[in-house]
This record gives structure tokens, sequence and C-alpha cells, in this order.
């Protein structure tokens, strides 16, 4: 199984980047596009608490793993720190060395596929009962990479700087 999500995660990767690189240049006329300013105040907490958890978290489970002498499970959690390093680097990308508007639509395609990644090697994970601790851990991961694909779909017309109506506006 590791060497299976290695495939698929190779597979997803070059279909992403080739996503990224063909929308960019469609939309390559654009103008640059920026974060929007300023970020609202419960940002910071809630970007905390997905660094601490979709990154501390899985690094305890990696150390335990390690540990434990669990060769499939330390493959499993460096396999997902990898995708999410690719995430965060072509986020980096998009938004810093380009300027475009592919920056909002990284986690649109990688937090699916975490979730769908975090899900298989629960599945596959099952089958052994001593991992309760990593089963566990997979499902936090879980609930917590599918509210932070909320969090961001709610954010998208923010984003994308659509307007508000103006208030006591009829329309």
């Amino acid at each position: 199984m590791p060497f299976n999500l290695l495939y698929e995660n190779a597979l997803f990767f070059v279909a992403a980047t080739s996503f990224f690189a063909v929308v960019g240049w469609a939309w390559n006329d654009a103008k640059p596009y920026e974060l929007p300013h300023p970020l609202p105040g419960w940002f910071r907490v809630w970007f905390l608490t997905v660094q601490i958890g979709g990154v501390g978290l899985p690094l305890v489970g990696l150390a335990w793993g390690l540990w434990q002498g669990y060769t499939s499970v330390v493959l499993l959690l460096l396999s997902y720190f990898l995708m999410l390093g690719l995430q965060i680097l072509s986020e980096s990308v998009a938004l810093r060395r380009f300027k475009s508007t592919v920056f909002v639509m990284v986690p649109y395609l990688y937090l699916p596929y975490r979730i769908w990644q975090l899900y298989e090697v629960l599945v596959w994970l099952n089958a052994a009962a001593d991992l309760t601790v990593i089963r566990t851990l997979l499902l936090l991961e879980i609930v917590l990479w599918t509210a932070n694909y909320a969090l961001d779909l709610s954010q998208l017309p923010r984003l994308l700087y659509w307007e508000r109506k103006a208030e006591g506006g009829n329309h």
C-alpha cells in the first residue's frame, strides 16, 4: 500500500501542477493577485490551529511510528508531509512569484486530495489492531482538514473580492 500511495501522490501532483500551469497561462493577463487586507481577526487563531493540528499532530504520530518501529506508519506520514509541502510550495509560487489567481485554486484541489489520502491510510491501517493511536490521529486530521476546506469555501467571496450589498439596500 505505501508504494501505491507514492505513485498516486506523484500522479496527483503532476495532474494538479499541470492544471495550475494551464489555468495560470489562461489567466496570464489577469490583474496580479494580492491577498485581501486586512485579514479577519479570527484568521490567526485558525491558522495556528491548522499549524498545530495539521503539522504538530502528524509529527507526533511520525515520532511515535519511528519509536514503535512501524515503518509503514512512517512512510505514510512522510507521504502526507510531502504532499502538504508541495501544496505550500504551489501556493507560495502562485502568490509570491507569479502573483497569480491560481493561488486561490490550490487548496481547492489539495485539500480534498489530502482528506482522501488520510481516509485511504485510515482504511489501510484498520487491519492493524495495535495502531489505535495513529487511527485516532488520522480521524482528527480528517476532521481538521474537512473543517479547513469548509472554511476555505466560506472565504471564497472574500478571496475573489466579491462586493457586498450596501447595508439598508433592497437588493
